[in-house]
């Protein structure tokens, strides 16, 4: 960087964090969308490093005053009334989130705070010091992204053409192979549902894809094939749930997809009164991570029965001897493995789901649906024929199982270390 842009940079964060401060002190509202219009702007002068720095001056100018929290705490501790616990409250709140929620007022802000924490996830984890940043960000937009201020809507093939694009893009689970791809999974046996923010409503958040068919598929294949036939009846019996996707890096930490399944599972139901059964066909990415780490249990205690048979499993694969990605680099596949290996990575599979799952570095796929209230209903082998399905999850993909009448008692059992399962899962073990 030049002198000549270093001081251009530093004027621009000067005026960045004057502007800020001047609209945190500002009383009235009368100049309060502009003023933050002007904080926005000369944020978005700022190059990498003027960003950081003004993170910075946010993460240590606009903290509370630690004297006031100290006192409002005592006189609370000492008589619990509302007043004091208003009081302390109110102190206690970093003025940054005052500064944020203002910021938020002007036009185009809700979209410029979105960015603003994208750019800062980028440096959090060399960053330890902004993380009370991120908590404020992370903590104001959970309020403003709320499902209750959310819109869905069913993306169709008469979606405009930038949403369509974004659906493209941001497809994270099963990529989507260009146009034709996803004129195919926009027909009438598939459905794509979009969660959308008023302030943003060219943006799709999270979408949700899912197949209409007559039985619960087994493999992913036959779901997303482009050049497949679109089904004939009017009456499907199976809705599947085959990918869920974040369309925001910003807006991570916020919970929204759990809300999308419950509500497109009820308006699926309404509108098609033959569909009984709501799965998913999950991947289950770590996996064969986790395996080849030893696949240990962790803080999990099952019967010595189950842990022995882990250890079998383990020992049968012996990846020491020859790693996983050397296995497939020889050509290794579902349908060329011995029954040995199959029972193995079944049963490993089904341990992992079950005793890791709960814990806190349990797969976030399992996480996301078990804490969603789904149960764990089968493990289906060579599933996932792609390179990635592979490596991941050596091609296996669960069901999840949506009961719409237990998923509160799923959930509430899930959250004490339960996982509900199905008998088949169980006799994996």
């Amino acid at each position: 960087m030049t002198l000549l842009e270093k001081l251009t940079q530093a004027r621009a964060l000067s005026k960045a964090t004057g502007a800020a401060k001047k609209l945190i002190s500002e009383r009235g509202d009368s100049n309060a969308a502009s003023m933050a219009s002007d904080v926005i702007q000369c944020y978005q002068q700022l190059g990498d490093e003027g960003k950081l720095a003004f993170y910075q001056a946010l993460a240590t100018n606009f903290n509370p005053d630690s004297a006031s929290v100290v006192r409002a705490a005592h006189a609370y501790s000492a008589e619990g009334t509302a007043a004091n616990l208003i009081k302390l409250t109110r102190v206690s709140e970093p003025p940054r989130q005052e500064l944020l929620r203002r910021i938020n007022r002007a036009p185009g802000g809700t979209r410029a705070i979105v960015a603003m924490r994208r750019d800062l996830l980028k440096r959090l984890d060399k960053r330890p010091e902004l993380a009370a940043l991120d908590y404020d960000l992370r903590h104001l937009l959970n309020s403003w992204f709320n499902p209750g201020f959310l819109t869905m809507h069913q993306v169709d093939w008469k979606s405009p053409a930038q949403i369509l694009e974004k659906i493209i893009q941001h497809e994270a689970v099963h990529e989507i192979d260009g146009w034709d791809d996803l004129r195919r999974r926009l027909q009438p046996d598939r459905r794509c549902f979009a969660f959308f923010h008023p302030q943003l409503p060219d943006e799709p958040l999270i979408f949700v894809e899912v197949a209409l068919v007559q039985e619960v598929p087994d493999a992913i294949g036959p779901l997303v094939d482009k050049k497949s036939e679109p089904a004939q009846t009017n009456a499907p019996k199976v809705a599947v749930f085959y990918s869920i996707s974040n369309c925001e890096p910003g807006l991570r930490g916020v919970s929204m997809g759990n809300f999308l399944i419950k509500r497109v599972a009820e308006k699926l139901k309404t509108e098609l009164p033959s569909l009984k059964t709501f799965v998913t066909l999950s991947p289950i990415p770590g996996f064969m991570d986790w395996v080849a780490a030893g696949a240990k249990l962790g803080d999990a205690a099952p019967k010595p029965a189950v842990a022995a048979k882990v250890e079998t499993s383990v020992a049968t694969l012996d990846l020491k001897k020859r790693s996983w990605s050397e296995r497939l680099s020889s050509g290794w596949s579902p349908a060329a493995s011995s029954p040995a290996e199959q029972d193995a990575l079944m049963n490993l599979c089904a341990a992992y789901l079950v005793f890791v799952s709960p814990q806190r570095e349990g797969n976030p796929v399992a996480k996301f649906h078990l804490d969603n209230g789904a149960r764990l209903n089968r493990i289906n082998w060579a599933a996932d024929l792609s390179r990635k399905g592979l490596r991941q999850s050596a091609g296996l993909m669960v069901n999840y199982l949506y009961d719409l009448d237990g998923v509160e008692e799923n959930h509430e059992a899930f959250l004490s270390g339960g996982i509900i399962r199905s008998r088949a899962v169980d006799r994996l073990i």
